[in-house]
């Protein structure tokens, strides 16, 4: 009986189908990286102090300079150890009441009251413009911010568990197509509404919809390639995501507006709705559903485009499958391999975006330029690309996946302790925990479709990943909050979750061979092994007899 690897060799395990398909999705995955890490820019919180209408207009007659005016504005206040002006309080003067010339901004304020800002805020900002600036999401309102990433995250999460449901019941190709077009309508309008509460709103079903494309882009990679070609394909794609990291930084340096900013990043899903009339449905997921001969007719249209042919001896897939093809969330957790999957894997997705999440978020608040120093963070991604393409086949999964997390977490914990004055390196030390983590990020994706069988795989993808999602709603909190208090706190929390990530990986099982068919194959994997292993020394033993055969005729 042939199985779906078996037809995927004849049809070609990476031929031209595949390839195309591949670069496609790989142009899906750029824009991603606007949605998920865009707010350090589009939500960039500058140098900004209380403004006083009558000193701004007093600056501006007399030619002085910004630091000039903020010393009649605003006392200076102890910041660990450093006196800095004051970003939420001003002195409490009435500057129409007092005679204000412009020889007069050497006063002595030291003894006058303060009070909060009460004419709104400057934003010593180079004339550029970020929601904050906008909506003055600053001092009472700056947990405004943290919020703008939260949505975004509850939106991933939705997301996962709609569109992930929605792939397994009715296909990769229909929820592909239904993703762009949330993603095109709501980006746009996330990028003209006035209000800040809209934008929230438009921001979750943004989310929802592009987390759900993405995951099922991903999946739909594995399915439709060769079993050599799986991680190759699985890590490249998400590669691609660190592409669109390093383009992040040039686009929001020269659209000053966070708002074109977003027009920017939603615009391609314009031209991803193209994509349903160019790439076929699942064939693995065809048959999960036991619709076999669409199945083999997508598989032949596959092996032709490749210039292949199946051979006709290939007629039918497993048709004797014990699981039901409509996935269920309790399968996730009903056999115990298949539930300590579960758990570890949910735990692994969690730690990735608190980690992920906060380190690249910490780019925008630890000084410096931002644009170059997220420039650099996105470069070091690159390298975590190569460290597992060449060891994941070498080595395994299991043990480059545990290193990942341990090096990250060790990484988090030593930059925490490093004095601002040794700045360069602490900020390598900090690009290790960036690489470390980003290694753990692409791992755990492929790793997660490695690890369920077919029918239930897009769905336990996306159960799973909700833990992502969880991880980050908690981590612009986790980050500004605690760094509100000390800035090196969340390095030391993220240090601790990533050491005991890297601990759990290490009770799941290798992943390499053959992708599990049903949950059979989860919980008695020898059994998957002694079958692949007949099927390979049946092909021989044909192969072997048709040369015999053909031998003796010759003579």
């Amino acid at each position: 009986m042939a199985t779906f690897d078996d037809l995927l060799e004849e049809a070609g395990a990476f031929g031209r189908c595949q390839k195309r398909i591949f670069a496609m999705f790989c142009l899906l995955s750029l824009p991603f990286s606007g949605v998920y890490v865009g707010i350090v820019f589009q939500g960039f919180t500058p140098d900004h102090w209380c403004r006083d209408s009558v000193v701004v207009e007093r600056r501006q007659a007399c030619g002085w300079s910004l630091e000039d005016s903020r010393r009649l504005t605003v006392p200076l206040v102890n910041n660990s150890g450093v006196l800095q002006p004051s970003s939420c309080e001003q002195y409490e003067v009435d500057w129409n009441a007092t005679a204000l010339t412009c020889d007069t901004q050497e006063l002595n304020l030291t003894n006058v009251p303060v009070t909060a800002c009460k004419d709104g805020w400057e934003y010593q900002y180079e004339g550029r413009q970020s929601f904050v600036t906008e909506f003055n999401l600053v001092c009472s309102d700056a947990w405004w911010v943290d919020m703008y990433q939260s949505t975004l995250n509850v939106g991933f999460l939705v997301g996962s568990f709609g569109f992930g449901y929605f792939a397994d019941r009715f296909g990769r190709k229909l929820t592909l197509l239904m993703s762009n077009v949330v993603n095109l309508v709501s980006g746009i309008l996330l990028a003209v509404v006035p209000s800040y509460v809209s934008i929230l709103v438009l921001r979750s079903i943004f989310a929802f919809g592009v987390k759900g494309g993405w995951m099922t882009a991903y999946v739909m990679l594995t399915e439709i390639v060769g079993m050599e070609y799986r991680r190759t394909v699985g890590i490249l794609f998400q590669m691609f995501f660190s592409v669109g990291n390093l383009l992040l930084p040039l686009l929001a340096y020269y659209i000053t507006d966070w708002r074109w900013l977003q027009v920017v990043i939603s615009a391609p899903y314009l031209f991803f709705l193209s994509y349903h009339w160019f790439m076929p449905e699942s064939p693995r997921w065809l048959a999960s559903q036991k619709k076999y001969s669409k199945a083999l007719k997508i598989t032949e249209a596959m092996a032709k485009e490749n210039k292949k042919k199946l051979s006709t001896n290939i007629e039918t897939l497993h048709e004797d499958e014990t699981d039901s093809p409509t996935a269920s969330l309790l399968d996730l957790f009903r056999t115990p391999k298949m539930r300590k999957h579960t758990l570890i894997l949910m735990f692994n997705w969690f730690t990735s975006a608190v980690v992920y999440q906060g380190l690249i978020m910490r780019v925008g608040i630890a000084g410096g330029d931002v644009y170059i120093n997220f420039l650099i963070s996105g470069l070091v991604e690159f390298p975590a690309t190569f460290f597992i393409l060449f060891t994941i086949d070498r080595i395994g999964r299991r043990l480059p996946f545990a290193a990942a997390n341990i090096v990250a977490g060790a990484s988090c914990l030593t930059a925490a302790f490093i004095p601002d004055s040794m700045y360069w390196f602490k900020t390598a030390v900090v690009y290790i925990g960036r690489l470390g983590i980003t290694t753990a990020f692409m791992m755990v994706v492929f790793i997660n479709t490695e690890l369920y069988p077919t029918f239930v795989r897009n769905l336990g993808v996306s159960v799973c990943s909700t833990m992502c999602d969880v991880g980050g709603i908690i981590a612009p909190f986790l980050l500004y909050r605690l760094a509100a208090i000390w800035l090196e706190l969340p390095l030391i929390i993220f240090g601790v979750v990533a050491f005991i990530a890297g601990g759990l990986v290490l009770l799941l099982p290798e992943t390499r061979g053959p992708l599990p068919d049903t949950i059979e194959d989860i919980e008695f994997p020898n059994r998957k092994k002694e079958n692949v292993a007949e099927n390979h020394q049946m092909k021989k033993l044909l192969k072997s007899d048709l040369t015999n055969n053909k031998e003796a005729t010759t003579v």
